[in-house]
């Protein structure tokens, strides 16, 4: 799996690269370079998306046996998201900061906090779990 690193790595290329190219006056050249190394930071970017963000109802009436309660901004959520990589993408995201319900469900099982990311795997709720333990339950 491609990580953050590298997205930071191809993104800063891409700026200075294109940034002296246009300094030197090629400025179809500096465009064209932006735009290729920029696109493929994109490509392996953690922002470009991979998770469809559900309601609390939608998640518990989508069948999935693992869904993960979340919050934008969350360093542990994010390391979680690029821990579990494209099987990910096998989960039901729901977001607490869009949905009420969520935010009381998370604070339900974690004595009245909203503490993220909560995983539940089959039923069992998990604070802050590690990949490692989620993997398993997604490639099942």
């Amino acid at each position: 799996m491609l990580d953050r690193r590298l997205w930071v790595v191809l993104t800063v290329f891409g700026l200075v690269l294109g940034g002296w190219h246009a300094v030197s006056g090629r400025w179809g050249t500096a465009a064209l370079t932006l735009l290729l190394v920029l696109g493929v930071a994109w490509f392996v970017s953690p922002l470009r998306g991979g998770r469809r963000v559900m309601t609390h109802a939608q998640a518990l009436g989508s069948g999935r046996s693992v869904v993960v309660y979340w919050r934008p901004g969350c360093p542990f959520c994010e390391r979680l998201r690029l821990g579990l990589g494209t099987r990910g993408r096998q989960a039901a995201w729901v977001d607490i900061w869009r949905d009420p319900d969520a935010a009381a469900f998370v604070r339900s099982v974690n004595d009245g906090n909203e503490t993220v990311p909560t995983v539940v795997v089959d039923g069992v709720p998990h604070t802050n779990p590690d990949a490692a333990t989620i993997r398993p339950a997604l490639t099942a």
